[in-house]
């Protein structure tokens, strides 16, 4: 209820916000008038800019707002709703439009009220925060699983207390991993009905076969109460919206299903926008390609691009092409870019740092081997050995590769085999959770990770 409550707030503070902001710029521009307010023509905007903050998680009250990492992109999605709304207002709207006496007051407005948005965001996070004081979450499990939990609760960096709990004799169970015993669940759950214990959610790591008698029927009633009980598994898609490794198994494809495997309308539609965006983008990105071309060529009149096998849709290889950003002789033992790698070329450093030499996939896009958005494309000598070491690595191959993608633009580029695995889990939450808006969010995230120069 609490969460919801912030997410409506948020809602009516963005509507109102942006009714007053484009109200007053209209009037300082003498096109709008004292005695009446422009409501009507603020309709579409208003949804573009709801929509671009959605895609940023801009209502989740689980999204840190005081980050420098939201604020970007809390920029950058008000700077895509001002280019939609400029379209829509000048070139596909033919009728006479209260907006279209000014641009000026559309870019003035939108710059407005990005700033008042994250303004009052900020302050409600930080208000939100304190009134939250120590909310803990529970997870209830054994030894092993607590011991587990606490270790990605630690790489995922998130700062609330977790208490640890388990249903068998808590002296039995051991530590769990952690300085602190576990707690008896039973003895807990009597504490949080009372409000002795401040919890945020409770997480199970047991099914419910597992819990003692009563305790389900109290667990309904906390969360009707307002206190939300995840299974583990619910709780990385929930929170850190991936699928844990640990879920996977040769039937959990059929067992769950996946949405794009089920339904090819999508897939029809994502090549229809891969073909039209890529052949926009090959067609405004062949001067920078050229360009790079003529710059990776004079610098040791070596090919200008680079050729690799990688494994497609349906494990299909293909040739993915790069412009080339190492040098001809560089030694090839280790298959991973490092940081400050001697192999890279000075003009493939200023390559990789504009993302330059990836322009060129956009022809691998054009031609079907790829689509814009989904897993990376591996090279096929690292996916033998990866299909070996990670069970169920295959299920990524369900759908083309993508340039950028859901793991990409939450995991940094990964170096070594626990990196391939963690990576895998996004991958599989991407391809389970599939959508047009999840996609319109990764562009928005990879924007974000371009302009200040994240990844590798």
């Amino acid at each position: 209820m609490r969460r919801r409550y912030t997410t409506i707030t948020l809602l009516i503070l963005d509507v109102l916000c942006a009714i007053g902001v484009f109200n007053v710029a209209l009037l300082a521009r003498g096109l709008g008038r004292h005695d009446s307010l422009v409501l009507q023509p603020l309709f579409a905007p208003i949804a573009i800019l709801l929509f671009a903050v959605y895609l940023i998680d801009g209502y989740s009250p689980r999204t840190d707002m005081l980050s420098v990492d939201y604020a970007s992109q809390h920029v950058i999605a008000f700077l895509g709703a001002l280019v939609a709304t400029l379209l829509l207002t000048f070139v596909f709207v033919t009728a006479p439009y209260a907006l279209q006496g000014s641009r000026l007051v559309l870019s003035l407005s939108f710059a407005g009220i990005a700033a008042l948005t994250l303004g009052y965001r900020r302050a409600i996070h930080l208000r939100r925060l304190s009134s939250r004081g120590a909310r803990a979450l529970v997870f209830v499990g054994d030894a092993q699983s607590s011991a587990l939990f606490r270790e990605e609760y630690a790489k995922m960096v998130m700062y609330q207390p977790v208490v640890f709990a388990t249903n068998t004799d808590p002296s039995a169970d051991g530590a769990a991993g952690s300085v602190e015993a576990p707690r008896a669940f039973a003895n807990l759950l009597g504490e949080i009905e009372s409000g002795q214990v401040a919890v945020e959610a409770i997480i199970l790591r047991e099914s419910a076969r597992d819990l003692a008698p009563g305790v389900s029927r109290r667990l309904v009633q906390l969360y009707f109460a307002g206190v939300p009980t995840y299974t583990l598994e619910l709780f990385h898609q929930v929170y850190w919206r991936k699928i844990p490794i640990y879920r996977i198994n040769p039937t959990w494809l059929f067992q769950e299903g996946f949405k794009i495997a089920r339904e090819p309308a999508f897939e029809r539609l994502k090549r229809a926008s891969d073909i039209f965006l890529s052949g926009v983008g090959l067609t405004l990105g062949a001067p920078f390609i050229a360009l790079g071309g003529i710059a990776v060529w004079l610098e040791d009149r070596g090919p200008v691009f680079f050729v690799q096998t990688r494994v497609g849709k349906n494990h299909v290889p293909f040739r993915l092409l790069k412009l080339r950003s190492m040098r001809v002789d560089a030694p090839r033992g280790d298959p991973y870019t490092r940081p400050g790698d001697a192999r890279i070329t000075r003009v493939g450093r200023l390559l990789r740092a504009s993302r330059l030499d990836e322009l060129p996939q956009l022809w691998n896009v054009l031609r079907g081997d790829m689509s814009l958005i989904g897993p990376r494309a591996e090279w096929d000598r690292l996916v033998e050995s990866y299909e070996r070491d990670i069970p169920c690595y295959h299920f990524r191959h369900l759908v083309k590769p993508g340039i950028t993608g859901w793991a990409q633009v939450n995991y940094p580029y990964g170096a070594n085999l626990e990196d391939t695995i963690r990576k895998l889990e996004y991958d599989l939450y991407y391809i389970r959770h599939f959508s047009f808006t999840l996609d319109a969010a990764i562009v928005l995230k990879t924007i974000h990770i371009m302009l200040f120069g994240k990844g590798r």
